[in-house]
């Protein structure tokens, strides 16, 4: 698929904008439209229905318990302590020196191409080149090596891709190397580059009113652990979602929304006993796995990987990156991630805030209680002796620390793979068409009401159908040019029905209901469209 079509619909049609656009934009930044919004929206309400309102049986047959959190952008800068994004939250970069250039690169994500000899008889030289992997590096690699050739008139490149961080962090790794953007002048040495963004809380702007816009939206669960335990009846296992902002200093944000410095994340923090988190880490990975599926992501573009050893994180015993076959890489890009976390988050802000996180397990304390003091049942005297030497000795047995199950899925990211999985271009009636094909739940519109003409009583019948199914759904009136026009418009923008008022409609009230991927047509009674829409829009389990 081409992106720049992509790109171009995307713009045209009102799904997304470059940020600030009539200023020249804002890299790394970017607004939704009228269709993009709702396709975004939409999106997230599949997810918390499917997630958290009516999340599916565990793995034992029983109904899971999952609330809601929404927390503040802005938290204690302890917060970020705890969690080890002040101290390690950071990538490491690279910039170029040359002025009007000065442009900074995420230092793994920068290759050198060797080219040897630089001129006949010279010195070798090393081009960068910026690229998500080395195999789309040798790619770019060849290319550069190819115009290097004409230039120079020589055949004696190799034209090695070698990702830069594999050579050295320090100068005299990358020393004469070119920037990958103005080829003019050598790259800096790898340094640490704080990803979170700084503000201050308060009129005066010192260090002690520093504080973060929140990376990530899991930590706001966290030290809400114990307001939301205490304020339920929930016992484990049970889970904490949220739907909210993050923000990033990506040093290069690229591939459209791919990789933003603002994006939205759809999260849950899943809590449960620690001989039981092996069987709940599969369990929720699977589960989401199936739910792209089920939302139209092709499996042949749907890449679950279990990442290795030496990719996981510090506190991590097992993750898999839910990865998309985007069309702008060569190798698949994480979707979401399922990361079994342990029980380090909790620990981490136990020990820095001093209060206690730890879960007690009543039900089992009560049921221990029962059986040691159920031959004390008559001796009232005994039976509370031997209570207090068993609160003394065995109650703190029963609290723990819970462990974490964490699927956490980018809403950007997902928009942006539905628009290239629903971008498609084919021909109906010998005529090109360019359709989005989405999946109904997510369509922005879910169905256009078209009058064949504005008379003979038919824009009177088309508006009471129109005022009845939008107030349950987001749909389209329009009277405007002839109908098949009006199909190529609702095609373009992923309309999945189209309903057409017609002569036949004033006479047995009867309407043309035509699906948007196959085109056919079918005649049914105005008063089941509204079921007609509904069924193609319940969740399939």
């Amino acid at each position: 698929m081409d992106m720049d079509k992509l790109v171009a619909l995307c713009r045209r049609r009102g799904f997304i904008f470059q940020s600030s656009e009539i200023y020249g934009g804002i890299n790394g930044f970017w607004d939704y439209g009228p269709l993009g919004v709702e396709l975004k929206n939409n999106i997230k309400a599949a997810w918390w229905n499917d997630m958290v309102r009516n999340p599916p049986l565990g793995p034992d047959g029983q109904e899971i318990e999952m609330v809601g959190v929404d927390c503040a952008l802005i938290m204690n800068p302890k917060v970020w302590v705890a969690s080890g994004h002040a101290a390690g939250f950071a990538d490491p970069m690279v910039a170029c020196k040359t002025e009007g250039c000065k442009k900074l690169y995420r230092a793994d994500k920068v290759f050198l191409v060797d080219l040897s000899p630089a001129t006949p008889g010279g010195a070798g030289v090393a081009v960068g080149v910026e690229a998500n992997s080395e195999a789309e590096a040798q790619t770019l690699a060849l290319d550069v090596a190819k115009k290097f050739k004409k230039k120079h008139a020589s055949d004696a490149t190799s034209a090695l891709a070698m990702p830069l961080t594999s050579i050295a962090n320090s100068a005299a790794g990358i020393q004469g190397a070119l920037c990958p953007n103005c080829q003019k002048n050598s790259l800096t040495p790898p340094r640490a580059f704080n990803l979170m963004f700084e503000s201050h809380a308060g009129a005066i702007q010192s260090e002690e009113n520093k504080v973060f816009l929140r990376p990530e939206t899991a930590q706001g669960i966290f030290v809400n652990f114990k307001n939301v335990l205490d304020s339920t009846r929930l016992k484990l296992p049970f889970g904490i979602a949220q739907v909210g902002k993050s923000f990033r200093n990506e040093i290069n944000p690229r591939n459209y929304t791919f990789r933003s410095r603002e994006f939205e994340q759809m999260e849950i923090e899943f809590f449960c006993r620690p001989n039981e988190s092996r069987m709940w880490y599969e369990f929720w990975r699977d589960v989401r796995k199936k739910w792209y599926s089920e939302l139209g992501i092709k499996s042949s573009n749907l890449r679950p990987r279990e990442q290795g050893p030496e990719e996981l994180a510090h506190y991590s015993v097992g993750t898999t990156d839910i990865e998309y076959m985007f069309p702008f890489s060569d190798e698949p890009q994480e979707l979401e991630g399922v990361a079994h976390r342990g029980d380090f988050d909790l620990n981490a802000h136990m020990k820095l805030s001093g209060k206690d996180l730890a879960y007690f397990d009543e039900e089992g304390w009560n049921a221990f209680l029962q059986e040691k003091l159920e031959p004390y049942k008559d001796d009232k005297k005994r039976r509370e002796e031997e209570k207090k030497k068993l609160d003394k000795e065995e109650r703190p047995k029963y609290a723990f620390v819970p462990h974490v199950v964490e699927p956490s899925a980018g809403a950007d990211r997902f928009t942006l793979a539905v628009l290239c999985e629903a971008y498609a271009e084919d021909t109906v009636g010998g005529e090109a068409r360019t359709v989005m094909r989405f999946h109904p739940r997510l369509a922005p519109v879910k169905a256009a009401i078209l009058p064949l003409v504005n008379k003979e009583g038919m824009p009177e019948k088309a508006h009471a159908l129109y005022r009845e199914l939008k107030q349950d759904w987001n749909v389209f009136y329009d009277d405007g040019g002839a109908v098949g026009r009006r199909y190529r418009r609702q095609d373009e923008i992923g309309t999945p029905y189209c309903i057409t008022i017609d002569g036949q409609t004033l006479q047995d009230n009867t309407v043309t209901i035509r699906e948007r991927d196959s085109t056919e047509q079918r005649r049914i009674p105005m008063a089941t469209v509204a079921d007609e829409i509904r069924k193609a829009l319940k969740p399939q389990r």
